[in-house]
């Protein structure tokens, strides 16, 4: 969604997130980021039931963000 920024973009996010300074981020940092990668954006790592309800919970993170310990080899 972010890889063009278009006005049209803009308002399809802005539906999602409704969150003016997130759409302006999305937009301005993380978009330009991924523009060259064609999938593969997020990492999901399961973890495990939440009490209560027992439903399944997860971690979502972007891959390649600035600060991550990078993997060698």
């Amino acid at each position: 969604l972010a890889k063009q920024d278009t006005v049209a973009q803009r308002r399809l996010a802005f539906a999602r997130l409704r969150n003016k300074v997130a759409v302006g981020k999305l937009f301005t940092e993380i978009g330009p980021r991924y523009r060259n990668r064609p999938g593969g954006y997020l990492r999901i790592l399961k973890c495990g039931y939440r009490d209560g309800d027992n439903a399944p919970m997860a971690y979502v993170e972007l891959v390649d963000r600035p600060g991550a310990p990078q993997a060698e080899g």
